[in-house]
């Protein structure tokens, strides 16, 4: 009988041995390995410079199939992104046209047989609100909105595969309002918070408001999207909950605006944030605020083509839906407490990357679940085999 329970317990420390073992492993190789050729043009094809805005176009090369990353501020600043089944299709732009922005097809992704996917975010508008009540809730005081189409922008200022687009209006007292774009060759994550978790499929935006007098001491401000497609533009809003806030303090949920073929849920592209934003530029747990979405509405198509010129330049029949992002909840600090704001999200296609424990807690977990494991495994074996010991030494005297 002991010597049953011996083997069972060797049997059992050994599978854990094993998966003690394959757990090792995978902290070494954790991570996807699938890198992709990047390439940046500014303005494909345009002589001489642009003066009235700028299209950067980054294309991203796989293994059988491209990513085209297109960024204009040409009207409301948009990022379009274009998924084909070659590694050879290239974007062409008729320039006389394009600029008129008056015409469809004047850009295009050659050959347009090997589209997969599209989409696009526009950037359309920012509202500021008189917060008076502390509720959060841009139900009143609500000035009249920033046009981003009406914003005199920069030229784009580019490092490598990521951009810099920034911005001011007539009506701005100082300040300039931001964006970043970065395109990813492999998988990695995002050097500052919130470290958002991307791959060699996706792009990170990054907005920020900075040094902008606000029109009055409570104001709180609301970004306006816009995501425009063919078929199936980005429709719905998923919330994901997670145990793990390592990456980003104190937020245990993402959100994902996805696109999906007849509401299936394979996801076709998607627009990735973590719900927080920041009041400084070197953002840090002290200084984030929450932020919230409305559920995406059908909006008209020939409005959001009017306001940017890449979405008439490439769609003829914009699908599109939009959503309002506000920054802060009721007893959060206002605008006016730093006149910094900024929040990051990523785009691009397939389904979003999913966050998980990093090769730290993974490893700390292990050691804290199987140190215990081991001596509990090492004591029964210790058990057993004194016993057997024990047993085998015991010497019977004959019964007369």
């Amino acid at each position: 009988m002991a010597a049953a329970v011996q083997l069972r317990l060797c049997g059992v420390f050994l599978i854990f041995l094993f998966c003690l073992v394959g757990l090792c492993q995978s902290l070494f190789s954790r991570g996807d390995a699938y890198k992709r050729q990047l390439s940046v043009e500014l303005n494909p094809g345009s002589r001489p410079a642009l003066t009235d805005g700028d299209l950067l176009h980054v294309r991203a090369v796989g293994n059988n199939d491209t990513l085209h990353f297109l960024f204009c501020s040409l009207g409301a600043p948009t990022l379009l992104l274009v998924h084909t089944s070659s590694s050879n299709s290239t974007v062409t732009v008729d320039w006389l046209q394009f600029l008129a922005r008056n015409t469809s097809g004047t850009l295009k992704v050659e050959p347009e047989s090997s589209i997969l996917y599209s989409t696009a975010v526009v950037f359309s508008r920012l509202w500021e609100y008189n917060d008076v009540n502390d509720t959060a809730h841009p139900t009143s005081e609500l000035f009249p909105p920033y046009e981003l189409q009406n914003f005199t922008w920069s030229h784009l200022n580019l490092s490598g595969s990521s951009a810099l687009l920034c911005g001011v209006a007539a009506t701005f007292v100082n300040g300039t309002l931001c964006f970043q774009l970065s395109v990813f060759a492999s998988e990695g994550r995002g050097q500052s918070l919130p470290h958002l978790l991307h791959s060699a499929n996706s792009s990170q935006l990054s907005w920020w408001l900075d040094g902008v007098l606000p029109q009055a001491t409570r104001s709180r401000f609301l970004l306006e999207l816009q995501a425009v497609g063919g078929a199936y533009p980005l429709s719905r809003v998923d919330v994901h909950r997670s145990i793990d806030d390592e990456f980003t303090p104190s937020i245990f949920k993402v959100s994902q605006w996805v696109s999906s073929m007849n509401g299936s849920s394979e996801v076709l592209g998607f627009v990735q944030w973590k719900p927080v934003a920041y009041r400084q530029s070197n953002p840090a747990l002290e200084n984030a605020t929450p932020c919230r979405h409305t559920e995406p509405q059908r909006q008209s198509g020939e409005a959001v083509a009017a306001a940017s010129g890449l979405i008439r330049a490439f769609y003829s029949e914009p699908q599109t839906f939009g959503l309002n992002m506000s920054f802060g909840l009721a007893g959060d600090p206002f605008y006016n407490s730093t006149k910094f704001l900024g929040w990051t999200m990523l785009v691009g296609v397939g389904s979003p990357p999913v966050d998980s424990f990093s090769p730290m807690v993974l490893a700390i977990m292990a050691v804290g679940l199987g140190t215990p494991m081991i001596l509990l495994l090492v004591g029964g074996l210790w058990v057993c085999i004194r016993k057997m010991t024990v047993d085998s030494t015991i010497a019977y005297e004959p019964i007369n």
